[in-house]
């Protein structure tokens, strides 16, 4: 696949992404100056199409509503999966990462939110973060590193991802 598959340059101000599926269209707009310069926006258009791709892939439903049993990201350690709450009669959207503490297994859920209401933007954050979770675990290990978890606690807030001093292990 090329580099750039999906991303046009409409015009002099910004990334257009573009996939469809079934003859619906995903598509986004990043603005350079939105996201803080023209590399940037374009890495964010580069990562949005590839988590799209992801959710996308080989499901029958729109993407904000996949099946309701686990699926893969193509991360290792990192599942898309919906959870059901029969308490609220609702499901949300949620990326879980596995790993080891203490030669425990465990697990860190990122919920997205409801389903019916999440956005792709949202979406987004929830997989780039566990991805990012799940590389600073990796990092930890190869390096004989304490794994430090607190960092990731209010995630929903902050862009870790964007923190340059996590750049060596994202």
């Amino acid at each position: 696949m090329a580099k750039n598959k999906h991303i046009t340059e409409p015009d002099a101000f910004g990334y257009q992404v573009r996939i469809v599926r079934r003859g619906k269209e995903s598509s986004r707009y990043f603005s350079h100056k939105l996201w803080g310069s023209k590399n940037k926006s374009l890495q964010a258009a580069i990562a949005w199409r590839d988590q799209m791709l992801v959710v996308l892939k080989g499901s029958k439903m729109r993407f904000l509503k996949p099946p309701k049993n686990k699926t893969t990201t193509g991360v290792t350690g990192v599942s898309r999966t919906i959870k059901y709450d029969h308490r609220k009669d609702k499901s949300y959207l949620c990326y879980t990462v596995f790993w080891v503490k203490d030669k425990k297994s465990r697990n860190k859920t990122f919920q997205v939110g409801n389903v019916d209401t999440v956005t792709a933007d949202d979406e987004l954050h929830a997989f780039r973060t566990a991805k990012l979770f799940r590389s600073c675990y990796e990092h930890s290990i190869d390096h004989d590193l304490q794994f430090d978890d607190s960092l990731f606690l209010g995630w929903k807030k902050m862009r870790l991802y964007d923190d340059p001093n996590l750049a060596i292990v994202f």
